[in-house]
């Protein structure tokens, strides 16, 4: 059994999809962050010094942290050639690219904007301009690839989406951003909405009333 420690309101939602999709068992600790530093609490660093979420731990003992790493392993021991294209088939750059852009370039450009912002940086400011100019590019990179293929690997869903969805959906709650001008990301979480893996996810990652840790 693998148990997912889950933090709302984070990266650990790609986490909770993922597994959803594969249909693998787990058990899925809540945790809340601290109502005052938005941060999460220190049960978290018990289980992993990274202190964040997610932290996925196995019955024999492995605790891994990082989304992109945790999506990995998941993929590697457990997919059985799911949701990942085969290295020698012609989707796989696009599906390597794509998934490393999440958390290498979309996640990053947006969190600039956020702590920015949080530093009350004037809106003329270059460092705001720079910012603005960065998700603007990661967004439209987003956009034209999605205008070229259903799924950002090619015609297939794989984990590259899984892990590109919450930049343009919960990120967007830290880091507000107008996606009207985007309308293939539009169509294309609008097809993410329909998947009943997905939908799965997006109940089991809001606690129950009461639960805790």
């Amino acid at each position: 059994m693998l148990t997912l420690h889950h933090l709302g309101v984070s990266q650990s939602e790609r986490i909770i999809w993922l597994l959803e999709e594969l249909e693998l068992p787990y058990e899925l600790k809540h945790y809340t962050r601290d109502p005052v530093t938005r941060l999460a609490p220190p049960e978290l660093r018990a289980i992993h010094p990274a202190g964040t979420a997610p932290v996925l731990t196995t019955e024999e003992g492995v605790t891994i942290a990082e989304s992109g790493a945790i999506a990995q392993f998941i993929l590697a021991r457990y997919a059985d050639g799911r949701l990942a294209p085969a290295t020698q088939d012609a989707a796989f750059p696009h599906y390597l690219y794509w998934f490393h852009f999440a958390n290498g370039n979309l996640v990053p450009a947006l969190g600039r904007m956020m702590m920015l912002h949080r530093a009350e940086l004037r809106e003329d400011h270059p460092m705001m301009a720079f910012a603005r100019e960065r998700v603007e590019r990661a967004l439209n990179m987003l956009d034209q690839r999605l205008a070229a293929s259903p799924w950002l690997a090619g015609e297939a869903f794989t984990a590259a989406d899984v892990m590109n969805v919450f930049g343009v959906t919960t990120m967007l709650h830290f880091s507000p951003w107008d996606l009207t001008p985007y309308m293939h990301i539009k169509a294309w979480l609008e097809r993410v909405s329909q998947r009943p893996a997905y939908q799965r996810a997006c109940i089991q990652k809001s606690p129950a009333p009461g639960a805790q840790g």
